[in-house]
């Protein structure tokens, strides 16, 4: 009797345990779930607000595309009764649409939101004790998530001047042409050093969020750099990568093809917000003999004048070889915020570049070409990659064409010195002279210490400005 009776036990058990491993594998346990989150619903007062596809004058309504958006971003839409799947602006790009008359749940501030998509609008259902306390802060919230979904969307794109008087000018873009801007640099191909290029990336994010602080100064949302360098050092690419990291786009301003100062005006006030604006070559400008319209004063209003503070959450970009030439009104705090050095190849900017263009990150050859690097010889990223992108068959070849190239500009430098020396008329004869060559290594590295030192001191002197320029690793 007692046999039967666990027996009996055991398959009711059994039973019981596939029945519930039943309703959790189908759609009962949906049903269920359903069905009691309806029943407590209906203890509450709910109120309703449609949000039509088209506003009053029949354009399209932006809240509804910016809510369609944040729909479209929820886990939910995929768990609903229907959805539709759409392909994207990018290739292999897929999106998960809510189907008509399908509903999906949010949840925000403690609070349970659902909406319904209908033909032509989208209707949101909200306890009414809960309407005062979550909505505004739920919509703001809408507002914010789409339009950071919007800016990594956005196809970036390049926007170049027409020119000045007598330019034919298209009648939709007013000043500007623009074309895709697909260039494939980002932050992680940049061969610079690595703290500066951390730096950078923490004051444009510092930047992008102090929307509410730059109000509270009464200062104009916008921020300035200046690139200086030689050229092929990456400053072109530096402003590619900038635009990805931010999704901005690009405003590059010819200043040869500005007629004069109103022309220069108008041109900065056609500019959107999210954008960078960027002007190339600035000292080659300021110290072209040419005759132009274009005055100084012109050019500083563009930088920092009224027409500038049209939209917010700007970068201006200057590149200059050398900001020697310039005149310190034009570098002067306000102006220039940031000021990034692009500096000839060094040893950890070689390793990248041999890294990203030969996969190799140790060669027997890298000893070598550090010591020719220390000692004086010099090239730029643009020229190493150039080498390495020329011979990527064989790493061990395209190493030595480097230091090939090395040892010829070293040996022109030399030249150089050489004249220099006689040119000068100084009598060094029984003094040693400091030579650049492997021995005098020390020499070298005492030198740029005293001049880290000497550029340590100048920033002290001037608060207002950043200055991310590479120090000296013997520095630190």
């Amino acid at each position: 009797m007692f046999v039967i009776l666990l027996l009996k036990i055991l398959v009711l058990t059994a039973v019981a345990v596939l029945t519930v491993k039943l309703i959790v594998k189908t759609a009962i346990a949906f049903v269920l779930v359903k069905g009691m989150r309806a029943v407590a619903d209906s203890f509450y007062a709910h109120q309703t607000y449609r949000v039509p596809k088209f506003n009053d004058n029949l354009r399209e309504n932006e809240l509804h595309r910016k809510i369609r958006v944040y729909i479209e971003s929820l886990p939910a839409v995929e768990d609903s009764d229907s959805a539709k799947l759409l392909t994207g602006s990018k290739p292999n790009e897929i999106s998960v649409q809510l189907d008509v008359n399908q509903t999906v749940t949010d949840s925000f501030l403690g609070s349970r939101l659902t909406w319904t998509s209908s033909p032509d609008a989208l209707i949101l259902r909200i306890r009414r004790s809960d309407r005062r306390r979550v909505l505004r802060p739920y919509l703001h919230h809408i507002h914010t998530i789409a339009d950071e979904i919007d800016q990594r969307r956005k196809e970036l794109r390049l926007f170049i001047n027409c020119g000045a008087e007598g330019t034919e000018r298209e009648s939709d873009s007013g000043l500007w042409r623009s074309l895709p801007f697909t260039h494939p640099a980002t932050m992680e191909t940049l061969s610079m050093d690595g703290d500066v290029k951390n730096r950078v990336k923490a004051d444009l994010d510092q930047f992008v969020k102090s929307k509410q602080y730059y109000h509270r100064l009464g200062r104009v949302w916008k921020r300035s750099y200046l690139l200086y360098g030689p050229s092929g050092t990456g400053k072109s690419s530096f402003v590619a990568a900038m635009a990805k990291l931010l999704g901005f786009d690009v405003y590059d301003v010819d200043l040869t093809r500005i007629a004069d100062d109103a022309d220069l005006k108008l041109l900065i006030a056609q500019t959107a917000n999210k954008s960078i604006v960027l002007v190339e070559d600035l000292d080659r400008f300021l110290t072209s003999k040419t005759t132009t319209k274009l005055s100084l004063t012109g050019l500083l209003n563009f930088m920092d004048g009224l027409a500038s503070s049209c939209g917010e959450e700007k970068v201006m970009v200057f590149t200059v070889n050398s900001k020697d030439a310039i005149d310190p009104a034009v570098l002067r705090p306000g102006r220039i915020d940031v000021h990034i050095h692009f500096p000839l190849c060094d040893f950890s900017s070689f390793k990248t570049l041999a890294s990203s263009h030969l996969g190799v990150k140790e060669h027997k050859l890298f000893n070598q070409v550090e010591e020719m690097l220390q000692s004086g010889a010099s090239l730029s990223p643009a020229e190493i990659g150039e080498l390495m992108m020329s011979n990527r068959s064989s790493p061990t070849r395209a190493l030595k064409s480097v230091i090939s190239a090395l040892q010829t500009n070293a040996g022109e430098r030399g030249r150089v010195g050489g004249h220099k020396r006689q040119a000068s008329g100084s009598d060094l004869a029984g003094e040693p002279e400091s030579v650049i060559c492997r021995e005098s290594v020390h020499t070298v590295r005492e030198f740029r210490k005293l001049y880290g030192l000497l550029r340590m001191r100048s920033r002290k002197e001037d608060p207002h400005s950043s200055d991310f320029g590479s120090v000296d690793k013997s520095l630190s």
